[in-house]
């Protein structure tokens, strides 16, 4: 890396660090950690939901992780087609798992408000968004095949993307049903028996990976559609362990489920309405990061494989914080349901302290052993584009340990107002600031012809600025006043 590269490096960093410094103080987060930890919305209340969503997500991570972890294993091109095709099926996928996934938001709301049947009858309505989302996401992957030649995937690594995304289309059904009941889970608090389902899927999907994918047991190596089918695998075994949990007797009776299961216009024309935006935002925003992926990809195969390391183990890192975001979203919806703001704003506070705690772990990790993160993707038979995307995975690691700072900062607000029902002002700013990013790389890769390291420093820079327009929402109380279940 070039001396003009340290420097900005170390300008990034010492911004960086001001930026976050500031936001800290402001917010008194050292000073007032444990404030009202015991109150409702307070830390514990929040970590009782959040944990069990924590290691289930942290299962998710390990799931994708194994699976780029044993592709890797037979050469970069694989791991990177199973980093691109898993990004294209969650473009292809994303705009219904978020539109689901504020069916966390308004199952609290309802349950927060008394109203138990109104929740049942909200998990069924996105069961039948499920079943009708299913066959359209499979119309849409000749569209995601042809912006795979578009960004120009290398010929090596287009084979295998491509039928990475066939074989996980096809068992997409079960990902988006999976889904529907963690949210209805989450929404009446009861995360753990998502995290047992997520167990039984993570378990499933790394025993198939090792069997398929090398051919173990007598079966045929099946290489990367082995990879695909043990997803798939392990998204069923937690949908039938969910299905159980649902039509148990406890569950049954006490949120009237038999009486359930039919079309309700009112709470569908809800969900829609506050759930459209976060689903837009999700699919926007996902197709923006695959854009970006794409354009690292684009460089050529050093860069690519530097990119998929790090996205790999930002990953990692970010998927916990999705446990908080999801359990201050149900908190906050609760306590609005219940008419109780200034508890709804104590969970908000609540889930910012947990995430920053959670982040400075991953910042220590990424700043002194990124070397030894790398190395973990070594494949069996070094090559030389492997060895060359070392040092700049390394530097790309650092960098994006303040990426992962800024993250948990702006899952626990972006999950407070959308609890809230505030998904229309969190699209807005979301995507927006997403889509800014893909111009900003072009000109950085294509244009300025500036290092790997250097465009993504700068990427995370504007990362910041979202975060402080969150904050800034956050802190003016608009959330508070929303009216979702009436």
């Amino acid at each position: 890396m070039s001396n003009e590269g340290v420097v900005d490096n170390l300008f990034f960093y010492n911004s960086a660090n001001m930026y976050f410094c500031s936001f800290l103080i402001e917010m008194n987060l050292f000073r007032t950690y444990f404030a009202g930890y015991s109150k409702p919305g307070g830390i514990k209340e929040l970590l009782i939901i959040a944990l069990p969503m924590v290691i289930s997500t942290a299962c998710d991570g390990l799931m994708t992780f194994t699976d780029r972890f044993f592709m890797a294993k037979l050469g970069p091109e694989q791991m990177n087609a199973v980093m691109g095709g898993g990004v294209g099926f969650q473009v292809l996928t994303f705009f219904f798992i978020g539109l689901l996934g504020y069916s966390t938001a308004l199952v609290a709301q309802y349950f927060g408000a008394g109203e138990k049947q109104n929740a049942s009858k909200t998990a069924f309505q996105a069961i039948l968004i499920s079943l009708l989302a299913w066959p359209l996401i499979i119309l849409l992957k000749p569209l995601a095949f042809d912006f795979f030649h578009f960004v120009k995937i290398p010929a090596n690594q287009l084979v295998y993307q491509k039928e990475y995304l066939s074989v996980l289309l096809l068992g997409g059904v079960f990902a988006f049903i999976r889904h529907s009941f963690s949210c209805y889970f989450s929404g009446i608090g009861k995360t753990s028996i998502v995290m047992k389902a997520t167990i039984v899927a993570m378990i499933i999907n790394i025993v198939l990976d090792y069997i398929l994918i090398f051919g173990k047991l007598g079966f045929e190596p099946l290489g990367i559609k082995g990879a695909a089918i043990a997803s798939i695998s392990g998204s069923f075994g937690a949908v039938v362990m969910l299905l159980f949990a649902y039509l148990g007797k406890t569950n049954r009776l006490a949120f009237q489920v038999m009486d359930s299961f039919k079309l309700d216009f009112k709470i569908i024309k809800r969900l829609l309405h506050f759930g459209y935006p976060a689903g837009v935002e999700l699919f926007l925003n996902f197709l923006a990061f695959f854009v970006i992926i794409s354009l690292f990809h684009s460089r050529g195969h050093e860069a690519a494989t530097a990119s998929t390391i790090m996205f790999n183990w930002d990953l990692v890192s970010f998927i916990p914080l999705l446990g908080i975001e999801i359990a201050v979203t149900s908190l906050v919806g609760r306590y609005i349901g219940a008419q109780r703001p200034q508890v709804a704003h104590r969970a908000a506070i609540s889930a910012v302290k947990s995430g920053i705690f959670y982040s400075f772990i991953i910042l220590i990790l990424f700043v002194f052993i990124p070397e030894t993160l790398v190395m973990v993707f070594k494949p069996n038979e070094m090559t030389d584009v492997f060895l060359n995307s070392v040092p700049i995975a390394v530097n790309m690691i650092r960098i994006a340990a303040f990426y992962v700072l800024a993250e948990a900062i702006m899952v626990a607000l972006v999950g407070a107002l959308r609890g809230a029902g505030d998904t229309h002002f969190t699209m807005i700013i979301s995507v927006a600031a997403h889509w800014i990013l893909i111009p900003v790389l072009y000109l950085s890769l294509k244009i300025l012809n500036l290092s790997i390291e250097i465009s993504w420093s700068i990427l995370v820079v504007f990362y910041l600025l979202f975060g402080f327009v969150l904050y800034l929402r956050f802190k003016s109380g608009k959330w508070k006043k929303i009216n979702v279940i009436g």
